[in-house]
Order: C-alpha cells, then sequence, then structure tokens
C-alpha cells in the first residue's frame, strides 16, 4: 500500500508525533530508519522513503535509530480497526503466534495457504510474516537486554531466536551495534532512573495523546474482579495467563505524560512480547485519539462530552476466554453481580 511521498514529509518536517507508528522514515544516504518525530533535523526529501513498518524498513536494509528508537512506537491504530486478513495477521505476530507455531500456524489460524499470507502481507505492509515477526524478536531482545539482569544468552532464547549467532547478528543489523552495546548504553542512561522493584520488568508503554487516565480507571475499578483485579490510585493490577506461565502487572496510568509505566512480573522471560502486546490492547493504547474526537465531537449531542473529556479509549481485553465468560455473566446481571460472579469462580478454579 503506496504512501503519499508529500503529506510524510510534511508530518517529517513538523515533527508531528501524532504520525509515530503510522509510518517510518528510511534515509537511503544514512542506512537507518526513524519514527516521524525523531529530533534530527529532518532528511531533504529527495533522500528519504516512506515504509508502513519498522519490519519493511529491515527488510529493505535500514537499521534503527538508537535516538528515537522508530521499533517502541505506538503501533498502526489501521490494526485496531481492521478485521482483514492483514489486522488480523499483525494482532497474531505481535502476540508472538510465529514464535509458538511458525508461519504455518498464524496461517491455518487465518484460514489462509502460508504463500497466500505472506502475499497478501507484503502487498499490505511491505513485509512477509517472517520478516514482521523477526522485528517483534528484535524488539522484545532489545527490552530484555536494557531492563533484565539476563545473560545474552537467555536473552537470545527468550526472545525466540533460535541461536545466540542468530540474536547477534539480528541485534547488529536492526540497530548496528552488538547486544552488549546496548546494555551498555541503557546502564549509562539508567543512572539518572528510579530502579525497579527486584525480579520486575518496569516498561514504558507510549501512547498517543490526548490521554484520558481516569475514565480507563474508572471503567476498570467498577468491573474489577477480586482476586483478579484491583485498582488503587492512579494505578491498575491484574493477573496475567500468558502462552508459558501466569504473570502479574501494576499499569500506572498517571505517573508519566506520554506512557504507562508497566511493572511486570512474568514467570518466563518468553512471555514479554505477549504481555506488552496484551496490555496495550487493554488499554487500547495505538488509537488514535484525534481522529476518534473528531469522529465523536461531530455529533451536537456529543460535542460538549468531548471537548470535555479529550482522549477518550474503548477499554479491550487480555484473555478472550476471560472476556467472553464475563460478558455471558454481565448479560444476565447487573455489574455488581456480574464482579461477584466472576470472583467465585475465579476463587474456584484460580
Amino acid at each position: 500500500m503506496l504512501l503519499d511521498h508529500d503529506a510524510c514529509y510534511r508530518a517529517v518536517a513538523a515533527k508531528d508525533a501524532r504520525f509515530d507508528g503510522q509510518f517510518v522514515t528510511a534515509v537511503r544516504t544514512t542506512g537507518i530508519y526513524c519514527r516521524p518525530s525523531c529530533p534530527v533535523p529532518p532528511p531533504r526529501s529527495r533522500n528519504v522513503e516512506f515504509l508502513r513498518t519498522a519490519a519493511a524498513a529491515q527488510t529493505a536494509g535500514y537499521r534503527a535509530c538508537r535516538r528515537c528508537l522508530p521499533d517502541a512506537v505506538p503501533g498502526s491504530p489501521e490494526w485496531n480497526l481492521r478485521a482483514d486478513a492483514a489486522g488480523r495477521a499483525m494482532r497474531l505476530i505481535a502476540d508472538g503466534v510465529v514464535e509458538r507455531d511458525g508461519v504455518p500456524g498464524l496461517a491455518s489460524r487465518l484460514g489462509y495457504s502460508p504463500r497466500q499470507l505472506g502475499r497478501i502481507l507484503t502487498s499490505e505492509v511491505g513485509a512477509g510474516p517472517l520478516a514482521l515477526a523477526r522485528a517483534q524478536r528484535a524488539h522484545t531482545a532489545r527490552i530484555l537486554v536494557e531492563t533484565t539482569p539476563l545473560g545474552l544468552a537467555d536473552v537470545a532464547f527468550a526472545a525466540g531466536f533460535g541461536s545466540v549467532r542468530q540474536f547477534n547478528d539480528t541485534v547488529r543489523t536492526v540497530y548496528g551495534v552488538p547486544p552488549s552495546q546496548l546494555r551498555a548504553e541503557a546502564a549509562r542512561r539508567s543512572r539518572t532512573r528510579e530502579p525497579g522493584p527486584p525480579g520486575a520488568l518496569v516498561l514504558r508503554l507510549p501512547y498517543r495523546s490526548p490521554f484520558d487516565p481516569h475514565g480507563l480507571l474508572d471503567h476498570l475499578a467498577a468491573r474489577a474482579v477480586d482476586g483478579v483485579e484491583a485498582v488503587t490510585g492512579g494505578t491498575y493490577r491484574r493477573t496475567l495467563r500468558l502462552p508459558h506461565g501466569p504473570a502479574v502487572v501494576a499499569l500506572d496510568l498517571t505517573a508519566r505524560a506520554g506512557a504507562v509505566v508497566a511493572t511486570l512480573r512474568a514467570s518466563d522471560p518468553r512471555d514479554v512480547g505477549p504481555a506488552v502486546s496484551r496490555l496495550r490492547r487493554l488499554l487500547d493504547l495505538d488509537a488514535d485519539p484525534l481522529a476518534v474526537d473528531a469522529v465523536l465531537g461531530a455529533d451536537a449531542a456529543l460535542a460538549p462530552l468531548v471537548a470535555a473529556t479529550p482522549g477518550i479509549r474503548l477499554a479491550g481485553t487480555v484473555d478472550p476466554a476471560e472476556t467472553a465468560v464475563r460478558t455471558v455473566l454481565g448479560q444476565q446481571v447487573s455489574v455488581a453481580a456480574a464482579r461477584t460472579a466472576a470472583a467465585r469462580l475465579a476463587a474456584v478454579h484460580g
């Protein structure tokens, strides 16, 4: 799918953060790709091309800018909305399905052959499922390298790489430096940061502004199931059932502008990537709030409400099976009674 070169370049020249995650800027003269809001002076228009995803840029031979970290921006809101094969595939790849089941498993879940799925994704986002999964693995590896004391060999296998050599080669290709240098640079930056609790990963989940944290917290608090969830102040806590084991997370929605701070305790580091993907869906962090507010604000009855509370998000789910059960309970009784029934189920069945 082609991008409008002039429109994209205007966003880059303005360093407009609203377009972060919508596309990346690949600079031919440096071999580096950036997010649209990268703080460096914008390159000349004739020296750049615009690509849909970080994976497409990596496939074309570009490496990620280590200043703006274009792989760490909010995801494209397009995949939140689209229910076609490409949109569903992108969500499943972010959840780690390729690492667990391979491309044939991904294709089977979507009802396509691996070859046809590859054609669809290459046409839509400029990269096939393996390249998209590779970009996802590289991002997970960077998170683990920078935020955990795990040995680099353990990081390699936790991120889904088949070997340490493959891990080293991919990190060098994507970031232009070996994993050890990424860790050293992160250690220098972390001297000014407050350390997280022992045994926990402290992650930033960026979003597009504006953001209405209090509306989300009120929604989650009204439906919190005892023994599974709790809301205290500006923090939402819950248990997670992830592909390789259980986890718990605390999400501070108000501590930092531009990002939710997640303190994750996972029983298996391979679940970091899927956990991040599911938490982003839960809080609708890949939404485009300006587009949402524009549509809702066009209604005369809704316009004053939208103006009073910009950045409304639609809470999602971290576990489809859990959501299905809670939906059925909620259809039969009040919200409060559904919480009580769900808490009883959780107490009995864990």
